[in-house]
């Protein structure tokens, strides 16, 4: 299926690593000219070589704190003058784990900053090339615990069912101009800090943090939150739907 990419601009957040990288990556293969926002310079040089040798279109890595507003702004007044238009906006950013009792009010602001607002600003900055393009599409990141409560995510899931009410707003806003808007509510997914991060915790059970069947094991174990599958998803499978998604084919 040809998802109609071919000579399209996209802006993926949180590019660098983890699902972005996925979609960064799997843009570039349908034809994209892909720009990665992420705060680690060596991480976003790294992201680019790879999205080069997966096809010859102009990818861009821009080293951006999303939580800073004019970093946000002069990033997409940079993407402007090189591009002049953007088809697609991927907002996968979020914010970190905590409980209710764990988190201050700085953490609480910091989790709304980059689970709500960072999405808010980089949508508002890229409108304008949005507008300019023949077709648009912004795909935000929201998460399955909007759904399906967790006690270590309260600040995360409150700062993604926030960005799921604005989503559904700006769907209906903007839809009239022909600019889609959806979301993807991801549950666990294996990514390379998930594995990281978890596999000390997951090890201490006898299981491995990088087996997606194991993965699952742990979180119906320790959030009773089963999966029907029986297993974890992949980043590349994030990825496939967020493309559909983020194409000209969807209509």
């Amino acid at each position: 299926m040809d998802l109609g990419f071919e000579g399209a601009r996209a802006v993926v957040t949180g590019g660098s690593k983890g699902m972005g990288r996925a979609i960064a990556e799997l843009l570039a293969d349908e034809g994209a000219a892909v720009a990665v926002l992420a705060r680690s310079p060596e991480a976003l040089d790294e992201t680019v070589a790879a999205l080069r040798e997966r096809g010859e279109a102009d990818h861009v890595g821009l080293p951006v704190d999303v939580g800073d507003p004019e970093q946000i702004v002069a990033a997409f007044d940079g993407l402007g003058r090189r591009w002049g238009s953007l088809n697609a906006l991927v907002n996968t950013v979020g914010p970190f784990a905590g409980t209710f009792d764990e988190l201050t009010d700085a953490d609480w602001d910091s989790a709304f900053t980059l689970g709500t607002m960072s999405m808010v600003r980089c949508t508002r900055a890229a409108l304008p090339l949005l507008r300019q393009a023949d077709w648009a599409r912004i795909m935000n990141f929201a998460a399955h615990s909007v759904q399906r409560q967790s006690p270590r995510l309260v600040a995360y899931t409150a700062s993604k069912a926030a960005l799921v009410s604005a989503s559904k707003n700006l769907a209906r806003s903007l839809g009239p101009e022909g600019i889609l808007v959806n979301t993807i509510s991801p549950g666990t997914i294996v990514t390379d800090s998930f594995v990281t991060r978890l596999r000390p915790v997951l090890e201490a059970d006898g299981l491995d943090a990088s087996d997606p069947t194991d993965v699952m094991t742990w979180v119906e174990r320790t959030f009773h939150h089963p999966a029907d599958l029986g297993r974890a998803g992949l980043p590349e499978e994030i990825a496939s739907i967020t493309a559909y998604l983020a194409s000209r084919r969807n209509s």
